[in-house]
């Protein structure tokens, strides 16, 4: 089994579905080097969708030591480094609207931070913070 194929099992013993985001090889290492820094080897990179901003859905991305009954988990390799790879979390109800989205960091003049292609994004607002 690879490292991007591991699956966790909750305390009941029962298996924990993987989602379909994809977080690139970059991201990875970012995520790597956020918890490295934190001193943390504990937490893993949490997405979600919430309701909110002008478009009417509005992503959340943080770090999190809880896995949550009906959470989707998968491992990403990192390239190296202490930690050889990350795991993303996306809850039961973010699933279907996260499904095939590419989670990319960009360290630019331009822009810095995480970036989420979404496909299933039909449109997002003005500002570009959220999306429907």
């Amino acid at each position: 089994m690879t490292t991007a194929e591991t699956t966790l099992t909750n305390p009941a013993d029962t298996e924990t579905p993987e989602h379909e985001v994809i977080l690139t090889e970059t991201a990875a290492a970012k995520v790597a080097s956020l918890l490295t820094q934190e001193g943390r080897d504990d937490l893993r990179l949490r997405v979600a969708v919430q309701p909110g901003g002008c478009s009417g859905l509005v992503y959340q991305l943080y770090f999190d030591e809880r896995l949550l009954d009906g959470d989707a988990v998968r491992a990403f390799p990192t390239g190296g480094g202490e930690m050889d790879s990350v795991e993303v979390v996306v809850d039961r109800m973010s699933v279907p609207y996260l499904s095939g989205a590419t989670i990319d960091f960009a360290d630019t003049i331009e822009k810095q931070g995480f970036t989420i292609d979404n496909p299933n994004a039909a449109g997002s607002c003005a500002c570009g913070e959220s999306f429907h």
